[in-house]
C-alpha cells in the first residue's frame, strides 16, 4: 500500500487548533483539568483523519478500536477563556497492538499541559487486545518516522 506522504505532518507533529470557550472553564475563567483530556481527544481523532486513517473507518472496517490505556499529565500553566490553544500530536511508539503519543497543548505564550498517552487496540466485542491494522500502523510508523528524520 502506497502512503500519500502530503498527509504526514513534515515535523512529524499534527497540530490542531482550538479556542477556549467558557463551558472549558471553571468559576475563575481557567481550563478545568478535564477540558485538556477533550481537547487532546480531539485532537488525536483529527490526526487520524488528516493521515487518511479515521477512527471511525478502524471501527467499521476491522471491528476495532483504539482506547486509552495508560494518561499521564502535567499541567504546566492554565490557559484562560477565549485563548487560542494548538494541540501537538507525536507518535512516539507503534507496536503491534498499542500507540504511544506525547501531546502538548501550547499557545503563543508557552505550553500549558504535556500529556503521554498509550492506546491499545481492542476488540469492540470483548474488549480484548487485537492489532493494529496494516495501514494504521504505516501510517502512524510514518508520522513516527518524519519527526526523526
Amino acid at each position: 500500500m502506497t502512503i500519500n506522504l502530503a498527509s504526514i505532518p513534515p515535523d512529524g507533529r499534527h497540530r490542531y487548533a482550538i479556542r477556549v470557550y467558557y463551558e472549558d472553564t471553571d468559576a475563575g475563567g481557567v481550563v478545568y483539568h478535564a477540558t485538556y483530556l477533550r481537547y487532546a481527544e480531539r485532537a488525536r481523532t483529527e490526526a487520524l483523519r488528516d493521515l487518511g486513517v479515521p477512527h471511525a473507518d478502524l471501527v467499521e472496517q476491522f471491528g476495532v478500536m483504539f482506547m486509552v490505556r495508560r494518561l499521564e499529565v502535567n499541567y504546566e500553566r492554565g490557559a484562560r477563556l477565549d485563548e487560542a490553544l494548538t494541540v501537538e500530536t507525536e507518535v512516539l511508539e507503534v507496536g503491534g497492538a498499542t500507540v504511544s503519543l506525547r501531546q502538548t497543548v501550547r499557545n503563543n505564550d508557552g505550553i500549558r499541559a504535556r500529556l503521554a498517552v498509550r492506546l491499545a487496540c481492542v476488540r469492540l466485542e470483548g474488549n480484548k487486545a487485537a492489532r493494529i491494522p496494516l495501514l494504521w500502523r504505516e501510517r502512524l510508523t510514518a508520522m513516527r518516522g518524519s519527526r526523526e528524520a
